[in-house]
Formats: C-alpha cells, sequence, structure tokens
C-alpha cells in the first residue's frame, strides 16, 4: 500500500526508477492545510492469533512474541500514519505522493510486559501527535485483547520525492482538550531533543556528582598493590568488557526501504536482539526488555554494507540492568566503518543482578550514561496511564485491517 502511494516499482532494482519527475509535484508550505490527530489516527492487526505463518515469524523460543519484530513492524506503521496525515490538495489524481519518510529516532518505546502472547491478534494504533517544519512525531499503542501492552514514540522526517531535501509537512492543530493535552507533552519532548540536538549528551562533562562517582569506581577497583598495578575486580562484581557481544551482519535488498537503504525497523529488531542476548547471559535467563530510549539514527546504512552491532551491560540496579548497542557500517567495498547510531535498552530479570564495574575512563562515561538512561526509565510515565492517551477509536472511527506493513517497505 506504501509503495503504491508512493509510485514505487515492486522488486528489487540496483537502479531504483527515478522520481525526478515528481518533483514539480513538490508543495509548498502555504498550501498545505492544517490537519487534527484524528486525520492520522490508524489502527492494524497483526493476525498471530488465527494465521500460523504469522505467528512462525513473532514467535521466540520461550514462546513469547519477538519484541524486535514489533518494533520493526512499529517502523513501518509510523511511516502509514505519516502518510495518512499529509494531504496535498493540489496533487493531481493518480499522481504519486512526491515524499520520502525516514525514521530520525525513536524517542522511547515502553513496555508493560514483554510476554506477549503468541496465540492472541495483536493490535497496533497510532496518530500524529507533534509537527516541525518537515519532522512529525508518531505517537503508537500496541494491544492484545484491549489490554496496552506497549506505546512507543517515533519521530520521523519528510523529505522531497528523490530524499535530496527536506519536504514541508501539514500543521498539526490539536482538534480537542485532550488533542491539546497530548501536543502540549509532545511539545516539550520536541524541546528536550532540541536541547539535546544542541548540547549532545557526548559532549557534556560529567557532573559534580557524576565525578564523585567515578572516582568511587576507581577507589573500589584499585589494585592492592597501588595505583601502578591493574585494577582489581570487588566482590560480586563483573568487569563491563566481559559482558560485550558482537554480532556482524549481511543485510539483504528485502531489508531495504524505498530509499534503497537499510530500513530504521530492521537495525532495531536486530540490535534489540543482540542487547537480548548480552542482557539474557548476565542474567543467567531470558531476560525481558522493559524500556528503549535515545534511538538516533545518525547516518543511513547503504544496501551493499555490513553491520556489526555491539552489546555491552553498562549499569545494573537491584534486577534491573542497561545496556548499550552500538552500531557500525562497513563498507563493503572499501571496508570504511562508519558509526550510525548508538540504543540503550532497560531490561528486568528474575533475580538481583551482580554490579558491572569499567575498567577504564571511557568505560566509566559509558556506565554514567547507563545511569542517566536508567534514572530516564524511572521517571517515564506511569504505564498505567497510557490508555488516556491518543483520541479514542470511537470519535475517530479508524480503518481497522490486518496488517500488511511488514515487509520492511517504506
Amino acid at each position: 500500500m506504501i509503495q503504491d502511494q508512493l509510485g514505487v516499482e515492486p522488486g528489487y532494482h540496483t537502479v531504483p526508477k527515478c522520481r525526478e519527475g515528481l518533483l514539480k509535484y513538490h508543495p509548498k508550505p502555504e498550501e498545505l492545510p492544517e490537519r487534527s490527530m484524528k486525520d492520522s489516527f490508524t489502527s492494524a492487526t497483526l493476525l498471530l492469533g488465527s494465521d500460523p505463518l504469522v505467528r512462525e515469524r513473532f514467535v521466540q523460543v520461550t514462546g513469547y512474541v519477538r519484541i524486535g519484530r514489533i518494533m520493526e513492524e512499529l517502523d513501518v506503521f509510523a511511516v502509514w500514519i505519516c502518510h495518512r496525515h499529509i494531504h496535498l490538495p493540489n496533487l493531481p489524481k493518480g499522481i504519486p505522493l512526491p515524499y520520502t519518510f525516514l525514521t530520525l529516532l525513536v524517542d522511547q518505546a515502553k513496555f508493560l510486559q514483554s510476554q506477549f502472547d503468541t496465540n492472541v491478534d495483536v493490535d497496533l494504533s497510532g496518530h500524529v501527535s507533534y509537527t516541525g517544519r518537515s519532522s512529525i512525531e508518531i505517537t503508537m499503542y500496541v494491544r492484545q485483547s484491549g489490554k496496552l501492552l506497549s506505546k512507543a514514540i517515533f519521530v520521523m522526517v519528510a523529505r522531497n520525492a528523490v530524499n535530496s531535501a527536506p519536504a514541508p509537512i501539514n500543521k498539526l492543530v490539536p482538534g480537542n482538550e485532550q488533542e491539546e493535552r497530548i501536543h502540549k507533552e509532545a511539545l516539550e519532548r520536541h524541546n528536550k531533543r532540541q536541547k539535546i540536538r544542541a548540547q549532545p549528551e557526548s559532549k557534556v562533562p560529567p557532573s559534580e556528582e557524576e565525578v564523585k562517582i567515578l572516582y568511587n569506581i576507581f577507589q573500589r577497583t584499585r589494585s592492592s598493590k597501588g595505583d601502578l598495578e591493574a585494577p582489581e575486580l570487588p566482590e560480586d562484581c563483573r568487569w563491563m568488557s566481559d559482558t560485550r557481544r558482537d554480532c556482524t551482519i549481511h543485510p539483504f535488498p528485502e531489508n531495504r526501504n524505498n530509499s534503497n537503504t537499510i530500513g530504521g525497523g530492521f537495525t532495531i529488531r536486530r540490535a534489540l536482539e543482540t542487547s537480548f542476548i548480552a542482557a539474557s547471559l548476565f542474567c543467567g535467563a531470558p531476560a525481558m526488555v522493559s524500556f528503549l530510549s535515545d534511538v538516533t539514527f545518525e547516518r543511513p546504512i547503504r544496501v551493499n554494507s555490513f553491520i556489526t552491532m555491539s552489546a555491552y551491560v553498562v549499569y545494573t540496579h537491584e534486577n534491573y540492568l542497561q545496556t548499550m548497542v552500538t552500531v557500525t557500517a562497513i563498507d563493503a567495498e572499501t571496508g570504511t566503518r562508519i558509526h550510525c547510531n548508538a540504543l540503550y535498552l532497560t531490561y528486568v530479570c528474575a533475580n538481583k543482578m551482580k554490579e558491572v564495574m569499567p575498567k577504564s575512563y571511557h568505560e566509566g562515561l559509558w556506565n554514567l550514561r547507563g545511569r542517566r538512561q536508567f534514572r530516564r526509565f524511572i521517571k517515564s510515565a506511569k504505564l498505567e496511564d497510557y490508555d488516556k492517551d491518543g483520541p479514542s477509536s470511537d470519535d475517530t472511527k479508524p480503518d481497522t485491517k490486518p496488517c500488511k506493513c511488514g515487509d520492511g517497505k517504506k
């Protein structure tokens, strides 16, 4: 459906169909009418309960649903919500939409529980919650049997037909008090993201409190033989470097989007699965993901690249652990390595976790970053309040249909 609306040829082509002819339909901002959240609100169903072939794609060895696969579907679903929001009144009938939509970042994804039942259909719903000049924040919900299990917030970016420049989008104007509240919360998130963008976390020096934390770690790992000796691991702890798990991936054209780059949903899924391995081996049992945050796609990954992912356990607290996954693309022809993005995931385990200890200052900063991400998880809105969010399906009368967006195409 997305490919049809964009006028993209089916099948893989090393040189995609030229879309330059659509640039003449590129709209001006003043030509675009305002839109409300109800205009983009829609839903879809993943037929796990009734289709064995669909169920097999989503089941993991524990018998529960693969959360990475859910995130991959949400990435494509977010693109479809962008299509529902965009309205070009001057676009001639039969002309493809002169836009390209890309995943800019995943602000956060929260999970009430990660043990989704594979024998019950999964319902997705979502809507636009904020718009900038060319960016679109999408809020999405995941339910089973009417029970809310997850909420995710994606930020998409609109580009022109050939992905060479930003494209204007319809301004979002709240249509009622409920939408006003949602929009206000989204605006606050947008302002926070702008502050982080102006001063990335990697360039923020440790606070006075964090400097004390690093010094305390140094004292605890200090060798009994003196400062110049190798650090010693305290009792009931593990070195951060020993938690590292690496994965090298050969993506294929089926993993691409319509821009012939690797889909953001595929990257999220594989990174989540790599972090799940690191977390489960650390726990000694399958870990359950609770929170995903700050997934920023800094650079696109070309379809002819290889991908390496490295997952670390960077922080632990009681029965929680914080993982960090770095994603690097390797040019298949030159061997050049390019850092593309990092992901942070919070897991919960059945037992209390050993404390993870950094050996170097570099790892110490990762530990501090893990602490910050864990605090964000703790301070996040109560998951029980999710059902209060989002326009009512009774009010919007959304299109409900079996999900056809699970092919990773945008």
